[in-house]
């Protein structure tokens, strides 16, 4: 039996966003095989869900999404725990953009020391360009808890960009 068009183009278009999707599951994993299990999870759950997906709007926001539902719903299977902190070279794996004007280590470090839940924010207006309206919706809250996430994220920035030297 020949499968509907949108499944297939939803596989091929996955694949596309791999890099992004581990990076944005990166900032709710915070390790690396946390992070592989949740993009092996949402990619799975797409695909399943691929006949809910209408064409509107862009098809990374839905998948964030699928991402953060997932997150939640395996943290709620399991007990309490405290995530392990990033790795500073689980970063480096999760992104692909290299700036030539930044050491792209500073950057990584920086957001490796961000306080939880904040870096999920940073990363989707930021690094991946979604408005804040696109960010709420993804991560499932209002949108003046993004305006507060980035407000934190750039003091986080202000108070630990002296540790750094910058190389250009």
């Amino acid at each position: 039996m020949r499968q509907p068009v949108t499944t297939i183009d939803i596989r091929r278009d996955l694949v596309g966003l791999l890099p992004r999707l581990r990076r944005f599951a990166m900032t709710l994993a915070g390790d690396t095989t946390s992070t592989d299990e949740l993009v092996q999870a949402v990619c799975r759950r797409a695909i399943e869900k691929s006949n809910q997906w209408n064409g509107e709007g862009r098809l990374e926001s839905w998948v964030y999404t699928l991402a953060r539902q997932q997150w939640t719903d395996d943290n709620r299977r399991r007990k309490p725990h405290v995530a392990p902190a990033a790795n500073i070279s689980d970063i480096r794996e999760a992104s692909r953009d290299r700036s030539t004007l930044v050491d792209p280590d500073v950057i990584h470090r920086m957001i490796a020391e961000m306080p939880e839940g904040i870096s999920s924010a940073f990363l989707l207006v930021v690094l991946e360009g979604h408005s804040y309206q696109q960010t709420a919706d993804i991560m499932g809250v209002a949108i003046n808890i993004v305006v507060s996430q980035l407000a934190a994220a750039r003091l986080h920035f202000a108070s630990v960009a002296d540790n750094y030297a910058y190389r250009y």
